[in-house]
């Protein structure tokens, strides 16, 4: 006896049936990954959803990433606004508050 199995997808929001084919969109969120199956419409809807999240937000690679570790070293008030002062006059965009950006801190360490 011959067995004939055919694989139909539905979408998991609105439960319309997609026939044979389904956008699956994977995506991750508070450290948990998901994956939904999504009509044309549907998937575009989610996409524009979290678009302006994913652009103010930044990628992270590796399965296993860990944050990045604060370094003990602390940068005393004057030599900030020497830092600050240098990077105004040689062209970087920095506040007059705040953190100091690294690639900042970076080009002023290699030029002093």
């Amino acid at each position: 006896m011959a067995q004939h199995f055919q694989v139909r997808y539905t979408d998991d929001i609105d439960g319309t049936d997609l026939g044979e084919t389904a956008n699956t969109v994977s995506f991750a969120f508070e450290g948990k990954e998901y994956s939904i199956d999504l009509s044309d419409d549907n998937a575009q809807a989610l996409r524009e959803a979290v678009a302006p999240y994913i652009e103010a937000g930044h990628r992270v690679t590796g399965r296993n990433t860990k944050a990045a570790r604060r370094t003990s070293a602390k940068t005393s008030s004057a030599n900030t606004k020497a830092i600050r002062e240098w990077a105004q006059a040689n062209g970087y965009d920095v506040s007059n508050r705040g953190r100091i950006p690294a690639d900042v801190m970076g080009a002023y360490a290699a030029a002093n």
